[in-house]
């Protein structure tokens, strides 16, 4: 865009004092014409309202100018230095007063239009993220200002303000995503008696995370001193928040989930006060996909698109007046790929809109050249009909806002009537080019051809003057007519000019206008303004005679139609008067008359939306009951009709219709049917033999709707869907054998469906419609996964297809990966004879989005070795990082990649957190395996890798030892020796989801025994640290029938829990934790010196994080978690059986419930991937009748109670609530300190009856930093622990050079010398036994006179990232956690071939968590900390056989291991040394 030119819609007005003497002067045949010669090219042109007074800037200099003449003469603008000027900013309300920002810190405001500039400094630098002003509608003197501080390469947002024009500034709030005054538009209001008029609402950094899907919106009355946290949505507050807006009367915020692209918009009056926006069931919103049009003071409009980008085309909806109900109003609108839609309003009338339509949209949808063919249609009733444009007898069709090519409004102006556009007649609209210039004089009623060829125009003196100029190219004229275009005439211009911006004063009152333009081109281009001055045209002004009462709307009969209550009309100039109204910034005013009231005047009341014929108005919500009423069922009471008076509608009620009288109501439609209290289940019978895998297509907090989709394949390749949890099940794509099912990784409303062949369908709206489309081959071969996607484009995908695999001769088949951006419209070659391909763009990780890593056979020979290559570009150019790999991982900020060794008999480690640059991992010195054979990286989401290496790899007795790293995964410490593993590589290592640094491992406590062949004896130990120590899980003292334990619970050594882990597991997804049930485990195992067989196993539940457990149940039981915690559904294991057991209290009282008529072998029991349902599915065999069918049961718990918890953010420990703190401890610690902090989480009452619904954010605040203790730190580099837990330096040995801090991040100032311990990287104590700082310090090279400044003590800014990361990532980790589908969730192993496990067969999934963080983070003068992000799920397709699960009940945060290709032999090596 050239220039930006204001809004016309605020216009204030001036008392025009004339002088008493006038000048007759004689009439002039055309208009005066000046120009001026800039040595740049002019930009950001704006009037000052209701003056001749324009300012511009030179950007590629750096100066602004201004004219108080209307553009005839320029100067240079007093008081801003020269070449200093960044940006020219008007403010909207002030007629007076406009901004120039520097480039820097030095800034300039005017309060007199211009004349004189007076300096402010801010610390900050103008944002570069979103407009750098904001403005309040009522006081030009308070104003907030975005910023960033920068320190190196880190940037941190900030928002100032003022409350008197910039005299002083103050710091808002930090971590701002924008700001703005509530008060930003005239027509909001926050109070009737504007008592909250500085209130404020800014969208800022989540609590404990950097990350967009943690975005809160925050509200404050006196500028940050206090804030609150407003509900959005069913009383709890909404984080995702993105965007806010204020649209007339009405503040919007739109805020989205992870996993998904659909947004939620939330509308408010008040901005305390919220409401979700409601659209029909067939429509959503989705992000980029929506535009919040030109609105009235009554409604808001926003189009919708429904169609790819590339093909563009919307529904056009609007609000009722509170901005909750949206109806639809036309659909097929037309759109371009920005989001700029074809509509706008006429400016000045009510109810006249312009749109513009696709009337094969049909052949758009279908084919993906089809030229749009685009047709425009008038409304005269506020979009309720529409009609076509018309020249006579031919329909008129005009290019609009997608074809912008001026600026301001496209159509109309404040001059009464007058609209003009460039456009066709015949069937659909040509080129811009083919378009000539037409002209209406009735608001669009009728229209008349006015000039040849496409042109820029304007409108002057109420519309007694048109401005012209030709826009296709070079001209010396411009054309203008003084009779509403019926005829033109021309004037010179001295030059030709090619036209860049034609405008004049914002209300069009002027006879003045202004022409921006070029001359000649290329290096020898000038720059013109030029002044057009209409006033000499005409030697007299208007007279009452010469104007007439111009009614805006009429009916069909061409009569005054009324809309709102009043017909509108203006006093307007008669085409054919010889005069010039010559009123200089006095608006033209609507006049009105009133109208009695008609059906049209009233809208659905609240609670009620439109019916389909749209006569009624249909009950969709609980209404509100006058006090005293509906004291039992039967009772009727006088309430809402479904209608009400549109707010603002004038209509006269006497002698009118009046819809909105209350009627009688029953009282049952004011509650709720009261719950059954009971539990309800539903079963369904599949004739198949097995489930081969399922899938839940899990809605978001944003997402519209109420289902809980799951998709289900069978051995029979049928494929069954249901929307109501497994109450009832659909079959679809019948007869189009189906192969595997593929969701998506990161958008869970979207799935794909695989064949044998090229033909791929798919579903984006959660299976409730399939589409089609083509891969450039087959599935690959390869057992490779075949879709790869891209975490923000829901439309790219990697696709690795076969080639070459004749039936005849496959020597030559190979694998080819292949990129598309528009989900399957076009593909793009990237490479042959591939293993597997990867997007590696992270949130957090700075790398370009179309980074992709590869591995590749050398030479494109599948004997050759393997590379690892990457390219930003589709490999038109690609990087070799590694020449012969083993497999590559991305884990969290990490991507870690095993190589082979120079020596080709043993393997080594490369880590990088930028995906550029990759180091080598430094071993523990004391940590000697001669020949390391395999890798399990698992687990990274506490800014370290526990990566586990395999000592003992003999079949049946392996185990290894788990080393954790440093911040960049690249130097580890010994954390633990002897950790079980098994053939296939799961090692028996799990987080807990929702606590940050708890763990559980088996560790083979006879490891010499076991290296000789004899049977392994496992121990369970825990660490409440991240590694840094572990200990033996104490028992409970007695068992699930109240007898004690034959052995001393207090003997550790000899009597403690002990539990089954991955490696036994029959579905190793079912992990012992849900992120959203803090604080609980369970799991099967028993009591006493060594873990026993499973089948003698009990079940146990843990409710502080592992620090004491319970006996549940004996026996063994499989479990899952539902309403995040609140319910817990246990069902047995490995027997056949009817019945289920549950606990409403966290597994203090259990209660049974009987499902099945005679018995089922139950082989799953799962509910969606966030554990926030009420129903659950179990999934197994008829065992006891004769059918022997596949069976799944429905649960369903929603009986039980429908009154949902009350959670009191601001006193959450309230009494009458349903909430309280927990805080988490570590046991060798007396205080609650763990990590350095005390952390609350909230927490149901276990007496509350209620349920939770919506997602609880459960980590509440960091409720202090604790001083150092032992537990703070773990060894250091070169140092192992000892028996009495220090830290000794191994024998023989260096300590590690820590002045490398110094050459890592140009920030630190300081460093010093080892002692031998490390803080734990989640780590925020402060003071007390700072054993890293316990040692002498040292500068780092050229920071000497800093830190001779510092040396009074380290502060505490840098600590606020080691806080709020780690708790963030903890708290929501395991939510947004895929589960794989043969049960190997959990390692990412990297070398080493082994047995095919019992759940290796025929799997296509194979995913794995992945918190994606960022690189190193410097703060001040702390150490580098990574900063958090989300989790992310991988995954790799590859096996024949067994049954596949879902991604729901093992998505609870089965996140502790991450999976690579486990193609065993083929893909990670083979079990034989020699062969490595």
């Amino acid at each position: 865009m050239w220039l930006r030119r204001p809004s016309r819609e605020h216009v204030l007005f001036l008392v025009i004092v004339c002088s008493l003497f006038s000048v007759v002067l004689a009439k002039e045949t055309s208009p005066r014409i000046t120009k001026t010669k800039f040595d740049n090219a002019p930009s950001n042109l704006f009037y000052f309202d209701d003056t001749d007074t324009l300012l511009i800037q030179d950007r590629d200099a750096g100066n602004v100018y201004r004219s108080t003449d209307g553009g005839e003469s320029w100067d240079p603008v007093d008081g801003i230095k020269d070449g200093q000027a960044w940006d020219l900013w008007q403010h909207p309300y002030d007629n007076k007063v406009a901004y120039v920002l520097g480039r820097k810190h030095t800034h300039w405001f005017t309060r007199d239009q211009g004349e004189s500039w007076t300096r402010f400094e801010l610390e900050a630098t103008p944002t570069l993220f979103r407009p750098p002003l904001s403005f309040h509608a009522g006081d030009s003197n308070k104003v907030l200002l975005h910023g960033q501080n920068c320190k190196g390469w880190e940037c941190r947002e900030e928002t100032y303000y003022t409350t008197d024009g910039f005299k002083t500034i103050d710091t808002l709030r930090e971590d701002t995503r924008g700001c703005i005054f509530a008060h930003s538009t005239p027509l909001f209001t926050t109070s009737k008696d504007d008592s909250h008029d500085d209130r404020i609402l800014c969208v800022v950094k989540g609590r404990y995370s950097p990350w967009p899907k943690d975005n809160r919106l925050v509200v404050s009355d006196n500028y940050f001193e206090d804030e609150t946290e407003p509900d959005l949505e069913e009383d709890r507050t909404v984080q995702g928040v993105i965007s806010m807006a204020v649209v007339k009367k009405y503040l919007v915020a739109a805020a989205k989930a992870e996993n998904t692209d659909e947004l939620a918009l939330y509308v408010s009056a008040n901005a305390k006060t919220w409401h979700r926006a409601v659209f029909p069931s067939d429509h959503k919103l989705e992000e980029d996909a929506y535009t919040i049009l030109e609105s009235t003071n009554y409604s808001i409009q926003v189009d919708v698109m429904t169609t790819k980008a590339r093909s563009a085309m919307g529904v056009l909806f609007t609000s009722n007046s509170n901005g909750t109900y949206f109806s639809r109003n036309i659909e097929h609108t037309n759109r371009n790929y920005h989001g700029l839609v074809d509509f706008e309003k006429v400016q000045g009338i009510q109810g006249i809109v312009l749109v513009n339509v696709v009337d094969n949209w049909k052949e758009v949808e279908q084919r993906r050249l089809e030229t749009k063919k685009v047709q425009s249609k008038i409304s005269f009733d506020d979009g309720r009909t529409f009609q076509a444009l018309t020249v006579g007898k031919k329909e008129l069709h005009l290019h609009s806002v997608t074809d912008l090519s001026n600026s301001g409004r496209v159509f109309s102006s404040p001059a009464p009537g007058l609209v003009m556009g460039i456009g066709n007649t015949g069937d659909y609209l040509k080129t811009y080019e083919e378009g000539d210039l037409y002209v209406s004089d009735d608001a669009g009623l009728t229209w008349r051809w006015a000039l040849d060829k496409a042109q820029k125009y304007e409108f002057g003196d109420q519309g007694s003057v048109l401005v012209s100029i030709f826009d296709g190219g070079p001209t010396s004229k411009i054309s203008y007519s003084i009779n509403h275009g019926n005829d033109w005439h021309h004037a010179d211009l001295g030059k030709k000019v090619r036209a860049k911006l034609l405008t004049t004063t914002p209300d069009s009152t002027s006879l003045k206008f202004v022409l921006v333009g070029t001359v000649g081109g290329g290096s020898s281009t000038e720059y013109y303004i030029f002044s057009l001055d209409f006033e000499g045209l005409h030697e007299r002004k208007c007279k009452d005679k010469d104007f007439e009462k111009w009614y805006a709307r009429l009916d069909e009969d061409g009569k005054p139609d009324c809309l709102m209550g009043h017909k509108q009309y203006y006093r307007r100039r008669k085409a054919d008067a010889d005069c010039f109204v010559d009123e200089e910034f006095k608006d033209p005013q609507p006049q009105f008359e009133p109208c009695t009231c008609t059906v049209d005047d009233f809208e659905c009341d609240y609670n009620f939306v439109r019916s389909a014929d749209r006569k009624e108005c249909t009950r969709v919500g609980k209404l509100v009951v006058p006090e005293g009423e509906c004291k039992s069922a039967g009772d009727t009471y006088m309430g809402s009709s479904g209608f009400r008076l549109i707010p603002g509608n004038d209509c006269i009620r006497k002698g009118g219709i009046n819809m909105d009288e209350e009627i009688e109501r029953p009282c049952t439609d004011s509650v709720k049917a009261p719950p059954s209290g009971k539990v309800t289940h539903e079963v369904t019978n599949f004739r198949a033999s097995s489930f081969r895998e399922y899938y839940y297509l899990e809605r978001t907090e944003t997402s519209t709707g109420d289902d809980e989709t799951v998709l289900m394949r069978t051995d029979e390749q049928e494929i069954f869907i249901t929307h109501d949890h497994g109450k009832t099940w659909d079959q679809i794509l019948k007869n189009k054998d189906i192969t595997s099912i593929y969701p998506h990784q990161y958008f869970n409303d979207v799935v794909f469906f695989l064949t044998g062949t090229e033909t791929v369908h798919y579903s984006t709206n959660r299976g409730d419609s399939i589409h089609t489309f083509d891969a450039p081959e087959e599935p690959n071969r390869d057992r490779l996964q075949v879709i790869g996607f891209h975490p923000d484009y829901k439309d790219w995908l990697i696709w690795t297809g076969a080639a070459d695999c004749s039936v005849f001769d496959s020597s030559a088949c190979h694998s080819v990966a292949y990129v598309t951006q528009d989900r399957g419209d076009n593909w793009r070659t990237m490479l042959r004879y591939v293993r597997k391909c990867e997007f590696i763009k992270r949130e957090g990780r700075g790398e370009s989005e179309t980074l992709v890593y590869c591995e590749q056979y050398h030479g494109e020979q599948l004997d050759g070795t393997l590379q690892l290559l990457s390219s930003d570009n589709w490999f038109a150019e690609s990087t070799v990082h590694f020449n012969d790999i083993i497999d590559f991982a991305t884990m969290s900020e990490f991507i870690i990649v095993a190589a082979k060794d120079t020596d080709q008999k043993s393997l080594k480690v490369d880590a990088s957190v930028d995906g550029k640059t990759f180091a080598d991992a430094l071993f523990p010195p004391n940590f000697n395996v001669p020949v390391q054979k395999a890798y399990t990286v698992l687990d990274s989401s506490t800014h370290s890798v526990f990566l586990h290496v395999t000592v003992n790899s003999r079949e049946e007795y392996e185990y290894g030892t788990i080393i954790k790293s440093n911040s960049n995964g690249t130097s580890y410490v010994l954390s633990l020796d002897g950790v079980n593993r098994n053939t296939p590589g799961y090692v028996d290592f799990e987080k807990m989801q929702g606590l940050e640094g708890v763990a559980l491992v088996n560790i083979v406590d006879n490891l010499a025994e076991a290296e000789k062949g004899q049977a392994k004896k496992l121990k369970t130990m825990i660490t409440h640290n991240d590694g840094a120590e572990w200990a033996l899980l104490q028992a409970p003292d007695e068992d699930a029938e109240g007898r004690k334990y034959d052995c001393n619970p207090r003997d550790t050594s000899k009597c403690s829990l002990h539990l089954h882990g991955y490696t036994e597991r029959k579905d190793p997804r079912d992990t012992f934790s849900s992120p959203s049930a803090v604080g609980l485990m369970m799991g099967v195992g028993n009591v006493g010196e060594y873990l026993g067989r499973k089948q003698e196993g009990d079940t146990f539940i843990t409710r502080d994080g592992g620090i004491e457990w319970h006996a549940v149940k004996k026996g063994s039981y499989m479990w899952e978690y539902g309403d995040q915690g609140s319910i817990i559904v246990i069902v047995e294991e490995s027997t056949p059986t009817d019945i289920v057991f549950y606990s409403r209290d966290e597994g203090l009282n259990w209660i049974e419930y009987k499902f099945y008529e005679s018995k089922m072998q139950i082989e799953d029991i799962t509910t969606v991937p966030s554990d926030n349902s009420r129903n659950f599915l179990l999934w197994g065999k008829d065992a006891g009748g004769r059918s022997g069918d596949m069976v799944t049961v429905n649960l369903d718990f929603t009986g039980l109670t429908d009154q949902q918890c009350v959670l009191n953010e601001e006193n959450p420990n309230d009494e009458n609530g349903d909430y309280y703190l927990w805080e988490p401890k570590h046991p060798l610690q007396d205080s609650n300190c763990l990590f350095g902090h005390v952390a609350q989480y909230h927490r149901k009452k276990l007496d509350a009856d209620c349920f939770n619904g919506r997602q609880i954010q459960h980590l509440h605040s960091i409720a202090k930093n604790c001083s150092c203790t032992r537990q703070d730190f773990e060894c250091d580099y070169n140092y192992e622990r000892q028996s009495d837990g220090s830290c000794a330096l191994v024998p023989g040995l260096n300590p590690a050079d820590h002045s490398q801090i110094c050459h890592d991040d140009p920030n630190v100032i300081e460093y010093y010398e080892p002692t031998g311990y490390r803080k734990i990287p989640l780590d925020t104590c402060s003071g007390g036994r700072e054993l890293e700082f316990s040692s002498r310090a040292h500068p780092c090279p050229g920071k000497k006179e800093e830190f001779e400044k510092k040396r009074g003590g380290i502060g505490g800014v840098g600590l606020f990232f080691a806080i709020v990361v780690p708790i963030g990532v903890a708290a929501g980790a395991g939510y947004w956690v895929w589960r794989n589908w043969d049960g190997k969730f959990g390692r990412i192993r990297l070398g080493e071939g082994g047995g095919v496990g019992s759940f290796s067969k025929d799997s296509p999934w194979i995913v794995y968590p992945v918190a994606a963080l960022s690189a190193s983070v410097a703060i001040l003068a702390a150490i580098p900390l990574l900063a958090s992000s989300l989790w992310r799920s991988i995954s790799s397709r590859f096996g024949r056989g067994q049954r596949y699960t879902t991604r729901s009940s093992f998505a609870r945060g089965r996140g502790d291991y991450a999976v690579v290709d486990p193609d065993e032999d083929e893909l990670l090596g083979d079990d034989d040394e020699e062969e490595v």
